[in-house]
């Protein structure tokens, strides 16, 4: 028997009790005797039932077990958890008694005795082989213990005890037993040995197929990128149509090549499968794609026209995209699904929490919020400030009131009230710690808006004072820093980004751009936008960078490429400014015409279309 994990005092004092504390104490133990006095009633009831109806089964709880339970729960109660935890171990060895083991494995762990309650696992695992909880208990804290190697002899067991029906269910669910193993290759290497009996062909399709997305899975967790996506296209060649492959390729995307050309191949052979499309469109949405992604959830909107949550991501997406007459036929499509299913208001909508910014569709109530602050800026976007404000006038949930007050912030500023909007953001409550920073970088926004650089430079300066560290407005200082062409600034900041968050993509792509944009340091600039691609692969504005600093060393063929896919996955104003410059220069007037057109009708006032525009002297 395991030591226990807390010693008993040598010697202890008498505790003094109240009379209250006295009573509260006995009816705990009244409650318990009780509890298992109902537990041997509800036993006994099968005893006294008639032979014709059903056998008899006698309880395992006699008076030596009773009298062992109530001891162990009251030396716990009594801080004993060491002693607790022998007892009902003891108790549980011998009545073999799932609940028992479980109470004795739980009070380990609530001891941080992890090796306690890696020897209750044990046994409960050996006194009841066929148990399915024991074997994940087993698993789990060998993890926890960092004894992955050791799994995979139970891994095997588990999988020999668990119900034909329930296999493959319970091969996909293998990885989750190790999100938190430190050693992810050994997991990898543990998982494979494991399910090497059922990767055969004497195996189901689907055993197999689940075999090899699980397998897959556990490279990619391990960073074998390679060799996870050999596997899921195996898995794939087997089953064309099954779900797991495609879903699993998404997850490896953006960064791994061939991925997403499986994702497409699922969708070719499956084109109703909107659960797939969805994810497919988050991803790409994720990656700036966001041309792509609005393709994707116009087919679940077809496909599954009476679905709310697609026609919210639909109108989000035609939004972003400055399509605002589309996206308010979509958002209203959005309303008026939750309204009849019925949904009433934001009001009683209660603040995100992080778990619920997933990819879980919005609940009704937040959902409707975010449509009426969509609804208000494509009002916005349309120059209707009336009707900007009837959308916003609908929202009375106070955690949306700084989203609120921004957008009429802004429809003050277009009005010409700039220091009224800058006070009604500066005067919104604010609810936590952190409403203090957004409302500065809604500030900074509604500044950058109305491109008055000196006021957000200053603005910006005050806040890193006060937020010392804070990525998020380092990054905007240095932005307004090369809007007031204060490059050593810009530079310093975006290289201080750098240190406190090496992976920080725009940084890297920031400073490339800026110094391909004025013809320095070419090599350099290249280098800092193959970094921020590593990074984020397939973001179209970091693409569009690297087409344009090809462009600036002369390399037109390759800067054509880059650009052309950048804009096809983000038709973006600048993006299709340099796409247009380049195509001019490179003799394909017509294209570059057409191009530049398209971007003018999306906005007219954009200042990298209008200088490149008047530079090239294009006549449109």
């Amino acid at each position: 028997m395991p030591a226990p994990f807390f010693t008993r005092p040598q010697a202890r004092q008498p505790v003094k009790r109240s009379r209250g504390n006295a009573l509260r104490a006995n009816c705990f133990y009244l409650s318990f005797a009780l509890s298992v006095t109902s537990l041997t009633q509800a036993q006994t009831a099968k005893s006294i039932t008639p032979p014709e109806a059903a056998e008899i089964d006698n309880s395992k709880l006699d008076a030596a077990l009773f009298y062992q339970l109530l001891i162990g729960e009251m030396e716990l109660r009594s801080g004993e958890a060491g002693t607790a935890y022998q007892v009902l171990l003891d108790a549980a060895r011998k009545s073999k008694d799932s609940q028992l083991f479980r109470r004795a494995t739980d009070i380990a762990l609530q001891g941080r005795a992890g090796d306690q309650a890696l020897a209750a696992a044990t046994a409960w695992r050996a006194a009841l082989p066929s148990s399915v909880e024991a074997h994940r208990y087993v698993i789990q804290l060998l993890v926890i213990l960092n004894r992955v190697p050791e799994t995979a002899e139970v891994i095997k067991s588990l999988l020999n005890v668990t119900p034909a029906p329930e296999l493959v269910a319970q091969i996909d669910g293998l990885p989750r037993f190790f999100g938190r193993a430190a050693d992810r290759p050994a997991a990898a290497k543990a998982i494979e040995q494991a399910l090497r009996p059922y990767a055969g062909a004497s195996n189901t399709p689907a055993v197999q197929n689940a075999v090899a997305v699980t397998q897959g899975r556990s490279l990619w967790m391990a960073g074998d990128a390679l060799g996870a996506l050999a596997l899921v296209q195996r898995a794939h060649s087997q089953d064309p149509k099954a779900d797991a492959p495609a879903l699993l390729a998404l997850e490896m995307m953006p960064g791994t090549a061939g991925a997403e050309a499986l994702v497409q191949s699922f969708l070719k052979g499956r084109p109703q499968s909107d659960d797939v499309r969805t994810v497919y469109s988050r991803v790409l949405t994720s990656s700036q794609r966001l041309a792509d992604a609005l393709v994707q959830i116009e087919a679940v909107t077809r496909n599954q026209p009476q679905q709310a949550a697609p026609w919210l991501m639909q109108g989000a997406l035609q939004l972003e995209l400055r399509q605002p007459q589309d996206a308010t036929v979509s958002l209203t499509r959005f309303l008026n699904i939750v309204q009849a299913e019925g949904g009433d208001s934001g009001s009683r909508a209660p603040a995100p929490t992080d778990a619920e910014e997933s990819d879980a569709a919005p609940a009704p109530e937040q959902g409707l919020t975010q449509a009426w602050l969509m609804l208000a800026q494509a009002a916005e976007q349309q120059k209707n400030a009336t009707a900007a404000e009837a959308w916003l006038a609908k929202i009375t949930n106070p955690a949306q009131a700084l989203a609120v007050q921004t957008r009429r912030a802004s429809l003050l500023a277009k009005q010409g009230q700039v220091n009224q909007a800058r006070e009604l953001i500066r005067k919104t409550p604010e609810l936590s710690e952190s409403d203090g920073r957004a409302k500065v970088l809604a500030e900074v926004q509604l500044l950058r808006d109305l491109k008055m650089w000196s006021e957000a430079a200053a603005l910006l300066k005050t806040a890193n004072q006060k937020y010392v560290d804070d990525i998020d407005l380092i990054y905007e200082e240095s932005m307004i820093a090369e809007k007031l062409n204060r490059l050593d600034d810009m530079e310093q900041l975006l290289r201080r980004v750098m240190v406190l968050k090496p992976d920080h993509q725009h940084a890297h792509n920031a400073l490339g751009y800026s110094l391909a944009e004025r013809n320095l340091r070419l090599p350099e600039a290249k280098a800092l936008i193959l970094k921020a691609l590593e990074i984020a692969p397939g973001e179209p504005f970091i693409t569009d960078s690297l087409g344009w600093v090809e462009y600036r060393m002369g390399n037109r063929t390759e800067s054509l490429r880059l650009l052309r896919g950048a804009y096809q996955s983000r038709p973006d104003v600048e993006i299709a400014a340099h796409l247009g410059e380049v195509l001019w220069v490179n003799g394909d007037r017509d294209e570059a015409r057409r191009v530049l057109r398209d971007a003018k009708a999306r906005d007219a006032t954009n200042e990298v279309l209008t200088e490149t525009l008047v530079r090239l002297k294009v006549d449109l």
